[in-house]
């Protein structure tokens, strides 16, 4: 857990004087404080970004991509992956106590945009005593605070590195994510967000909730070879009253059980919100070639082929207004049948197109200061 004693003034206005942060962090910091990689993690995401804890089910998110000679090599980067305000793994947000009131903030915590997490992730930095990011790396919502951080402090940080992201969603994603509040507020037990107060979780309809975004980031081919129309239990026997499932009805009540067990309703709505409200070039005349000209690092963007929520074609725009910025840019479009979870699972391509992208980074600064 790390205090933030400075105060942060939110975009809604809202001063916050002190906020907290759980952060994880992996590998060394050299001497010169210059190998450092910020990991944004996306909506549900946590600090917990790699490696085990004890009573794990699974190891952090991006297990696979962050370690000794793995993408993001914790021999040669130090990686320092924060658990974002407004959140609910222990960070401050919707859960932790509202000092004004000595209750939880509930659905009282301002709401955020994606500058905010910024902001946060800012003074985490400088509480680590680092002046520039070797690289800021996301997928998804974390995509777009990498492309947030290369605006408002262009000179700290040398590489964003974007992947699966958007410069703003699509009127099919907030629909999505509409949906999915609904879903919660309706639920009985959502009590209009007072529901900590009232020793209550609105279990079923963030189960839903999350039942929608998970179809969302899978893709028809990743459901047909993994479930296809499979029944899980029960027969159609003539008397028969067990139950009959199909596998993926199985697996997304999993998911959305497992979900509610894990994650808060309040921060479920807050976070969807923040993403709706996302839009890089806002500020810039709608431009975002004018906005990526305030950029003076390098990027690597990344897209994958079966991704519908967030497909190629944004990443692709992304690139154009970098290239039509005149900033340095690489692009890969990685195929791969597994949707918007494709940028979390294992890739033979993706690896190497990350880690060859990062491992010369860590070239360059070892060079410079060899």
């Amino acid at each position: 857990m790390v205090d933030i004693s400075e105060p942060i003034k939110l975009a809604c206005g809202v001063v916050l004087d002190e906020h907290q942060l759980m952060v994880e962090t992996y590998g060394t910091l050299n001497a010169d404080r210059s190998n450092a990689i910020l990991i944004c993690h996306a909506l549900s995401g946590s600090h917990h970004a790699a490696g085990w804890h004890d009573g794990d089910r699974k190891p952090g998110w991006w297990d696979h991509y962050i370690g000794p000679d793995k993408a993001m090599d914790t021999q040669r980067f130090f990686i320092v992956s924060p658990n974002n305000i407004g959140s609910c793994f222990g960070s401050t947000g919707p859960t932790t106590i509202n000092p004004a009131t000595q209750h939880p903030w509930g659905p009282d915590f301002p709401p955020l945009r994606a500058r905010d997490w910024m902001e946060s992730q800012h003074l985490l930095m400088q509480h680590l005593g680092i002046t520039c990011w070797a690289a800021v790396v996301g997928g998804s919502l974390g995509g777009m605070q990498a492309m947030r951080w290369s605006l408002e402090y262009p000179e700290k940080l040398l590489n964003s590195v974007v992947i699966a992201s958007a410069m703003k969603l699509s009127a099919q994603n907030i629909a999505f994510n509409e949906i999915a509040r609904r879903a919660i507020k309706s639920d009985p037990d959502y009590l209009a967000g007072r529901y900590l107060e009232n020793d209550r979780v609105p279990r079923r309809g963030l189960a839903l909730a999350r039942m929608i975004g998970h179809v969302t980031y899978l893709s028809d081919v990743a459901m047909a070879e993994k479930f296809g129309r499979e029944l899980n239990i029960g027969n159609f026997s003539v008397g028969e009253k067990d139950p009959i499932e199909f596998q993926i009805e199985s697996y997304l009540n999993y998911q959305g059980d497992k979900f509610a067990d894990d994650f808060d309703a309040n921060a479920y709505i807050l976070i969807t919100k923040m993403l709706d409200y996302f839009d890089l070039s806002r500020e810039y005349q709608n431009d975002p070639v004018a906005a990526f000209k305030h950029a003076s690092c390098n990027f690597m963007v990344i897209s994958f082929t079966s991704d519908w929520r967030f497909p190629a074609q944004r990443s692709r725009e992304i690139t154009d207004a970098l290239v039509g910025a005149g900033r340095n840019v690489s692009y890969a479009e990685i195929q791969s049948d597994q949707g918007h979870d494709a940028f979390l699972l294992p890739n033979t391509r993706y690896e190497k197109v990350l880690g060859g992208y990062l491992s010369r980074v860590a070239d360059q600064l070892e060079a410079s200061t060899a």
